[in-house]
C-alpha cells in the first residue's frame, strides 16, 4: 500500500512540474518530465517494484560474499591468472613466430626497390629499374597466359618455385581495377 502511495505521489508531483513547464512554453522540457513522471506509477501498476527489490537484495548479497567469502576470492585470482597466462602464451607465441617463422616461411618479396622520392618531370627519362621491371611485367604476363592456356586455369598458390605466384595473381588484379 505504501508503495502504491509514493508512485501516485511521484507521479502527480512529476507531471505538476511538467504543466509549469508547458505553462512557460519549454514544451521539450515539460514532455521530458511528463515522460519521466509516468515511470513511478507505470513501474508498480506492471509489478516491477517487487523484481526490483529481489535484484538489488541479489546484489546485496553478491557484493557482501565478493567482499568477505574467501571462496569469491580464490575464484577472483584465479581468474586472473588464467587471463595472465593466456596474455603471456599469445606475447611468446608471437615473438617465438617471428624468429622461427623467418626460417620456416620464404620472405614475401624481398627487399623493396628503390624508387625516388619525387617522380620526374614529363621530359626526364626515368631513372633506374623502372624499365627492367616494365620488361619483367610483360614476361611476366606472356609467362602466365601460356600458363593459363595449357592449364585450363590459373596455377594454385604454393605450387610455385618462388612462391611469388600469389603476389603475381594480386598485382594483375590491382592493375586491373587501376590501383
Amino acid at each position: 500500500m505504501l508503495t502504491a502511495a509514493v508512485s501516485v505521489a511521484l507521479t502527480a508531483a512529476g507531471v505538476a512540474v511538467a504543466g509549469l513547464r508547458a505553462y512557460r512554453r519549454r514544451f521539450l522540457s515539460a514532455t521530458r518530465w511528463f515522460a519521466v513522471a509516468l515511470l513511478p506509477l507505470g513501474l508498480y501498476l506492471t509489478g516491477l517494484f517487487p523484481v526490483a527489490r529481489t535484484i538489488g537484495d541479489e546484489l546485496a548479497d553478491w557484493a557482501t560474499k565478493l567482499v568477505l567469502d574467501p571462496r569469491v576470492w580464490t575464484g577472483i585470482v584465479l581468474l586472473g591468472v588464467s587471463a595472465g597466462l593466456l596474455a603471456t602464451t599469445r606475447w611468446v607465441g608471437r615473438r617465438g613466430a617471428a624468429a622461427v617463422g623467418s626460417e620456416s616461411r620464404p620472405a614475401a618479396a624481398g627487399p623493396a626497390p628503390a624508387r625516388p622520392a619525387v617522380a620526374p618531370a614529363a621530359g626526364t627519362p626515368a631513372a633506374g629499374p623502372a624499365p627492367k621491371r616494365a620488361e619483367e611485367a610483360a614476361g611476366a604476363e606472356r609467362g602466365r597466359a601460356g600458363k593459363a592456356g595449357k592449364q585450363g586455369k590459373a596455377g594454385k598458390p604454393g605450387k610455385s618455385d618462388s612462391g611469388l605466384d600469389e603476389f603475381a595473381d594480386i598485382e594483375e588484379i590491382l592493375r586491373r581495377r587501376g590501383l
